[in-house]
Formats: structure tokens, C-alpha cells, sequence
């Protein structure tokens, strides 16, 4: 078992890795170097490009066709070979040009390695190139700094970490020094470590590198994604396995009827080098006849048609067998943050001057209503209300903007939903803070879970705090009331966290706002807060006395507001027959409550990772019928929900934007990445792209993709139904003693040039009305189910029959010319054929 180093303390775990605060020495780095390697990602031995074009190669149907090829070319027949060796080339390089782009996932996660590190070693900092760090090496790291290996902290100060890419939240993490306890803990718990390849959003740390390379939970990624194999999609497989059937036909029904030939030349006379010959050239063109040439392109251009109406509907495909895919997807595991969710932290309730208000409008945009019960109000009606919002606006470090017709923010989430409900309230951020300018700060810090300011104001200095409510109530001494400010009482502690707890509920995240008016004049002040700035035992003197006898003013309770639309896409996806399953890195509480209030909990089941670990694997299988809802969840358990729901038979679609989706993406049977807050190895591992970064949108695709499959399959009746016509034509026509009506490359201008208009034609169908209505078909139910093989034998049968009688029209009917040779008649009578046949399919 691996070493749990988010358990140990700080001193255990250099202790451990044989380190010190100086750093390691010269040898010490050399002797590690040899015992771990570099910190970088290693690659399994690519494939060259030349071998993965050879590759294109193996089917079935394109070796019958080489051969075909190899034949047409020994007996001189070179505009037939030239045909076929260019059809199979052209399909060769759309398969080369698709698989090449597969697999560039793991190059884009090297790209996201931090290029160089600062680290301590023999007492001196210095900075290195990252790849050189090992284990028990000491890094240090600051704002905006990227982490360049896994490391377990032992000082920091203020320090938040940026871990969307690898849990999927985008909130910063608060770091700390303090052991985590316990086995097994989610990445996004372990807040005494660093992790390679997350950013530091702000603040300040030193820490010991514990894993470098494949070691780091990247490298885990790195792994996983090498180990992972793409999953064929359920056309590939019909069309292999179809493939397979029609070639075995081909070369019976080939050897059959050269048999048959063999034995009426031989009973017409001895064998020759010609009529040999005429044999092959029957066998090759029977065989072109039956296997589909125009298949690989006319379903590569269906499906290019179908990618060029996707990206009208936001969908931007990567890999064109994902869209059919699409089309039987019964599955969509999602991520919440940004997909189901709008990302953006919006204030749902307050408490304020013991009264409750509830807050309209979501996401950024300053627009909505603050009521109090149903009475609108503003902070000018409202005192409690205006002490609340106003010391959370100048307790906070966040901007609100407005670019491109779209409200956004610069600076922390948390912090961008007060300013924007003090916005609502009628509170101007920019203008608020500077009329009342910041004289001094006490930062935020995971230790005391607060942040406090002290402002210059018309009437002295104003002292605003904001933080967690167990470290900020027992600072108070007093509340602002509905009446004003008094003395706070136990029943008022009472009554605040008898709030704090409903809000709790409810799956708000809560804040605690306090502040005071600060009795000493601002000159005095100024020449203390100099002074602490300098020298600790003040910096602490003057903390006590700003953040003591503060007046509480109330609490806001935030959330992250689904995305509008998507219960409306929800409510699809149930008509079609579609199971969405919400899979989230946030706490199990938050995630219950978002996926009752769009509709995805209806099994009542929801599972956090470390109830996953106790599990049995038959437990686990077992309980993913059950589950739409997965929390705290880590890249392994993600990539082992997807292969449970898939050995269960399901086509699953599966969302993710971070790095620790990257496998899950590329197991799934369709992954689907996020093009506006999506990392470049999500991108990379997935088979479609939404740029829009909503959930809808995938049901939108799903639609095109269940109109490609029925337009395919329509192809594919007309194809095969053509195609057997055409071989049961020549068949009666030799029964009946003729010689061959037409020859391989008119049969290969037929297949090729004429079915590809068929297809363009076929692949701009709209979707039949409905079509979301029903259920994803069986994964088992072939391309061509028991109606298309009855439209197949119907048509054929008849496009036999009238070539056939046309021919013999010909031969027989026609009264020919005197002078005209028997070849004369026969060419006269293949035109007829060709025409016919034409003309029938």
C-alpha cells in the first residue's frame, strides 16, 4: 500500500523521505535520480505512421478486394486493378486520417507539466527545469505558480490551489499544513498536499516533493489513459462483422461459380490459357459484385454530413463513428460543475436583522429581486440588510465585469456572488470601495477561516469580516437587530444557528458576515498597521484588537444554479429512453440536492467514493442500476463506473472538462469534452467536443445521431439490395448459358460513383418526426434488422428480374443487323444490362 502522506505531519513525512529543510546535496540528488527517474511522463512506444496506415488493411472485405486487384493486374486487366487498388486507398487514408488524431491525449497532459520548479537544495535556492525533481526535494511555490510534482506542504500562508483540472471543482482549495486523517481520502479533501499540474490561485507555501513522474496522481492519469483501449463503436462492429459475412459469400460464391464455369468449359472441350483466364476475370468480377467497394465512403460521408449539422447545434466531433454512436446511447454520465450547473456561485438566501430573504436571479448577471418575505426591498429601506452587504463588498477582493454582452468575474467565486447580490441590492462595487478605501487586511487563511478589512469611511474606520460561522460567532459581542444594534444573546446564537443549519440543508455553501465601527483615529491606526507589517507580536496585537467585539450582521447562503435548459433536456432524455447520471467531485449533500432539482434523482440512489471503496466489485456492478448520483468521486472510480454501466450492456456517454476525466473520456463508449472550461487532455481523449459547454446539447446530438443511423441503414437496403440484384442477375444469366453481361469496373463505377450520390442524398435527411421518442435501439439489434433484410430480398429479387429479362431481351428479341459478330451482340446486350440495372437501382 502506498504511503498515505496527506496523514502524516510535516516533519514525519521529511523524516520519512529522508529530507531536510536545506534541501537535499548533490549526492543525495544524484543516487534519487537513479532510484526514481525524472518527473516526467513516460510513453508507451508509439505506433509509426506508416504501420498505422498498414493497419487500415486488415478487413476482410479490403484483402478480397487486393486480391481482386493482384488477379485483374496479372491477367492484364489494368483499368480494373487501377479501380480497385484506388477505392481501397481512398478508405485506407480517411481510416489513417481518423485514428492519427485519436491519440494525442497524453502528448497535451506532458504539456501541462509545470516547465520549471524552485526548489532548495544545499541550503540555496535556486530554479530548475521540473523534470529534474525527485522525491524529498523542497519546492517552493507562489501565486500564479504551476505545481510541478506532488508535494506534501509544511508552511504556507493564505495559500488557495486551483484543482479544477483534476477534481473537476472550480472553487480554489484552501491549503493548510495540518494532518488529514484517514485511508483513502478523495483529492479533493487532502488539503495538506500539492498536486502536479494544479495552479496556485493565491498565497504563498513551501513543501516536500512527494511523488515525481508516473508516481504523481497525473501519472495515475498518464496510465490509465495508456491502458485504456477505445471502444469500438456498435457500427464499426456491424459493419465488421457485416464485412466478414458478405466476404465469406464473395469468395464461396466466387469458387462455386468457377467451379460451375470450370466444368462447362471442360465439357465443351479441353481447358486453354484463355478460358482459364475468362475464369478469374468471372470469379474477380463476382466478387466485386457482392462486397460493398463505396461502404467506407458513403458512411464517411454521411457521417461528415451529420458532424456539419452537430456544430450548428453546438456539437463539435472528433471522431466521425462517434456520431452514429451517439444514436444508441442510453447513458450519459455527467459531470455538474459548468455542465449541469451554470459555474457561477449565486446568493440563494440571507439572514439579516432576524429576518429571512430570499435572492432572484442567477448566475453573474446583476439582475434580480431581494424579498423579504414577499416585500421587495433595497439597503435603503433596509439597515440590517445594508450592514450585511456592505462590509461584504469591502471584505472582498473580487471585480464583476462585463465583456462581450456577458457578466463575469475576476477573482474568487465566493466572493463574485456578494458582490453581485449587492449589486442587485443597489451596492456599486467599484464605486462602495472607493469612497471607503482599504487601509489594512488580515488574508484569509485555512487556519482561521476568515478574512477581515479595515476601511476608511466618512465616520472613521470601518472593520468588515467574512468566514466560517464557528470562527467568526464567538468573535461577536454584539447583533445588529431589526431595532439596531445590542448585545448578543444566547438566544440569538440559538436562532443564528438554527439558520445556518437550514441553509445548511438546503446544500448552501454559508458565510458569516460581521464588522464594527473601530474606535481609534485613522492617523493612530496607520502608524500600527506600519508597524505590523514589519514586526509579528504587533501584526498579532493588532489582529486581536480589530477582530474583537464585533457586531453580528447575518449569514448569505450561495449555490451554483443549474443550467436552465437542461431540465427541459432532462425531460427528453426520459422520453427517449435515456439515463442521465450525475458523477461529481463536490460533496455528496450539494450533488443530491442539484440532481433532485433537475429531475436525474429518481432511483433515490446516490454514492460517494469512499462508500464506493467498500464495496465488492459485484456490489459495485450490482449498484450502478440503481445509482444516479456519484460524489466526491476520484479519476479511478469515474473510469470504473463507466466500464460497470458498459459491462451491464449500456452505450454510455460520458462528460468531463479536467485532466481526471481524460479516461473515463476515452473508455467511455462516447466522450464528450467541454470546449470553454475544457483542459486540452479532456479534449484530446474525447470524441466530441461541446461548445457550449451544456448538457443540452448533448441530447441535441444524440437526436443527429439517431437520425444517421436510420439513414445509413436506409443506405445500406439500398446498397445491398443493388448489389445482390446485380450478382443474381449474371447468376441466372450463366444458368441460362449466356456469357458475363457486364464486367468488374462497370460493376465498380456502379457500386462507387453512382451509390456515393445516393448517399449525399440520403445523409441530408432531416430527423423522421418522433425520433426522440422511442428507445435507443438494442445494442444487439444489427444494422439491418428483420425489415431491411425483407426490403433486401424483395428488391433484389426484382432488380434481378428485369436486368436479367433485359439481356435476354437483347439476345433473343432484338433483331440484330446482318453482319453483326456474336461479340457484337453480346457488348450491345451488356449495355442493355448496365443501362437496366442503372436505371433498377
Amino acid at each position: 500500500m502506498s504511503t498515505q502522506w496527506h496523514s502524516l505531519k510535516s516533519d514525519e513525512t521529511m523524516m520519512k523521505l529522508g529530507t531536510h529543510p536545506e534541501g537535499l546535496s548533490t549526492t543525495e540528488l544524484e543516487e534519487r535520480v537513479k532510484k526514481y527517474g525524472y518527473n516526467e511522463l513516460e510513453e508507451k512506444a508509439a505506433v509509426s505512421p506508416l504501420a498505422l496506415f498498414i493497419s487500415q488493411f486488415k478487413s476482410l472485405l479490403i484483402i478480397i478486394l487486393f486480391a481482386a486487384a493482384v488477379i485483374s493486374l496479372v491477367l492484364g486487366k489494368i483499368p480494373e486493378a487501377v479501380s480497385i487498388i484506388t477505392i481501397v486507398i481512398f478508405a485506407g487514408v480517411l481510416g489513417f486520417i481518423q485514428e492519427f488524431r485519436a491519440g494525442k491525449a497524453l502528448q497535451a497532459l506532458k504539456k501541462m507539466a509545470a516547465p520549471l520548479a524552485i526548489v532548495v537544495r544545499d541550503g540555496k535556492e535556486q530554479e530548475i527545469p521540473s523534470r529534474e525533481l525527485v522525491p524529498g526535494d523542497i519546492i517552493k511555490i507562489a501565486m500564479g505558480a504551476k505545481i510541478p510534482a506532488d508535494a506534501r506542504i509544511i508552511k504556507c500562508a493564505n495559500l488557495k490551489v486551483e484543482e479544477a483540472a483534476l477534481t473537476g471543482e472550480s472553487v480554489p482549495v484552501d491549503k493548510h499544513t495540518d494532518p488529514v486523517e484517514g485511508n483513502d481520502i478523495p483529492l479533493g479533501d487532502r488539503n495538506n498536499i500539492l498536486f502536479a499540474g494544479t495552479a496556485v490561485s493565491f498565497g504563498r507555501g513551501t513543501a516536500v516533493v512527494v511523488a515525481t513522474g508516473m508516481q504523481t496522481e497525473f501519472g495515475k492519469i498518464a496510465a490509465m489513459l495508456q491502458n485504456t483501449e477505445d471502444e469500438r463503436t456498435p457500427l464499426q462492429v456491424n459493419l465488421d462483422q457485416l464485412g466478414k459475412k458478405l466476404g465469406i459469400f464473395a469468395i464461396a460464391l466466387a469458387a462455386v461459380m468457377s467451379v460451375f464455369q470450370l466444368v462447362k468449359i471442360f465439357s465443351a472441350g479441353p481447358l486453354t490459357t484463355d478460358s482459364v483466364m475468362e475464369i478469374f476475370i468471372w470469379g474477380v468480377a463476382l466478387a466485386v459484385a457482392v462486397i460493398p467497394e463505396a461502404l467506407p465512403a458513403v458512411v464517411t460521408i454521411s457521417l461528415a454530413l451529420g458532424v456539419r449539422r452537430m456544430v450548428k447545434r453546438k456539437a463539435l466531433i472528433r471522431k466521425l463513428p462517434a456520431v452514429e454512436t451517439l444514436g444508441a446511447t442510453n447513458i450519459i454520465c455527467s459531470d455538474k460543475t459548468g455542465t449541469l450547473t451554470q459555474d457561477a456561485m449565486t446568493i440563494k438566501k440571507m439572514y439579516a436583522g432576524g429576518a429571512v430573504y430570499t435572492v432572484t436571479g442567477n448566475g453573474y448577471k446583476p439582475e434580480g429581486k431581494i424579498l423579504k418575505g414577499e416585500t421587495e426591498v433595497t439597503t435603503l429601506d433596509d439597515p440590517p440588510l445594508a450592514h450585511l452587504l456592505q462590509s461584504g463588498v469591502l471584505c472582498n477582493d473580487t471585480k464583476l465585469t462585463k465583456e462581450d454582452n456577458e457578466w463575469e468575474i475576476i477573482g474568487d467565486p465566493t466572493e463574485g456572488a456578494i458582490v453581485v447580490v449587492a449589486e442587485k441590492a443597489g451596492i456599486s462595487n467599484t464605486t462602495f470601495k472607493g469612497e471607503n478605501p482599504r487601509l489594512y487586511e488580515i488574508p484569509f487563511s485555512s487556519e482561521t477561516k476568515k478574512m477581515t478589512t479595515v476601511n476608511k469611511s466618512e465616520d472613521g474606520l470601518i472593520v468588515s469580516s467574512k468566514g466560517a460561522l464557528e470562527m467568526l460567532l464567538s468573535e461577536c459581542k454584539y447583533i445588529y437587530s431589526s431595532s439596531g444594534i445590542r448585545e448578543l444573546t444566547n438566544g440569538d446564537v440559538d436562532e443564528i444557528n438554527k439558520h445556518y443549519k437550514t441553509f445548511a440543508s438546503d446544500a448552501l455553501r454559508v458565510l458569516t458576515i460581521c464588522g464594527k465601527k473601530m474606535e481609534m483615529d485613522i492617523d493612530s491606526f496607520k502608524t500600527i498597521a506600519e508597524e505590523a507589517n514589519e514586526k509579528e507580536p504587533v501584526r498579532e496585537d493588532l489582529a486581536k484588537i480589530i477582530e474583537s467585539d464585533l457586531v453580528f450582521y447575518g449569514l448569505v447562503g450561495m449555490f451554483d444554479p443549474p443550467r436552465e435548459e437542461v431540465k427541459a433536456a432532462i425531460k427528453v432524455c426520459d422520453k427517449a429512453g435515456i439515463r442521465p447520471i450525475m458523477i461529481t467531485g463536490d460533496h455528496k449533500d450539494t450533488a443530491v440536492a442539484v440532481a433532485k432539482e433537475l429531475g436525474i434523482l429518481k432511483h433515490g440512489g446516490a454514492l460517494s467514493g469512499q462508500e464506493l471503496d467498500k464495496l465488492t466489485d459485484e456490489e459495485f456492478i450490482d449498484s450502478v442500476e440503481s445509482t444516479d448520483v456519484y460524489a466526491r468521486i476520484s479519476p479511478a472510480h469515474k473510469l470504473k463506473i463507466v466500464e460497470a454501466l458498459m459491462r451491464k450492456g449500456n452505450i454510455v456517454a460520458m462528460t468531463g472538462d479536467g485532466v481526471n476525466d481524460a479516461p473515463s473520456l476515452k473508455k467511455a463508449n462516447i466522450g464528450v469534452a467541454m470546449g470553454i472550461t475544457g483542459t486540452d487532455v479532456s479534449k484530446e481523449a474525447a470524441d466530441m467536443i461541446l461548445t457550449d459547454d451544456n448538457f443540452s446539447s448533448i441530447v441535441s446530438a444524440i437526436e443527429e445521431g439517431r437520425s444517421i443511423f436510420e439513414n445509413i441503414r436506409k443506405y445500406l437496403v439500398y446498397l445491398l439490395s443493388g448489389n445482390l440484384g446485380t450478382v443474381f442477375g449474371i447468376l441466372i444469366t450463366f444458368f441460362l448459358g449466356y456469357s458475363l453481361p457486364i464486367n468488374a469496373v462497370q460493376i465498380l463505377f456502379i457500386n462507387f460513383i453512382m451509390d456515393g450520390l445516393v448517399a449525399i442524398a440520403l445523409g441530408v435527411e432531416p430527423p423522421e418526426p418522433g425520433i426522440m421518442d422511442r428507445k435507443p435501439r438494442r445494442t444487439k439489434e444489427g444494422i439491418l434488422n428483420n425489415i431491411a433484410m425483407r426490403s433486401i430480398g424483395v428488391l433484389s429479387v426484382w432488380i434481378a428480374i428485369i436486368t436479367t429479362a433485359s439481356y435476354v431481351f437483347a439476345q433473343e428479341v432484338v433483331v440484330h443487323p446482318e453482319g453483326m459478330t456474336e461479340d457484337m451482340i453480346n457488348k450491345e446486350a451488356s449495355t442493355v444490362f448496365f443501362i437496366t440495372l442503372l436505371a433498377a437501382r
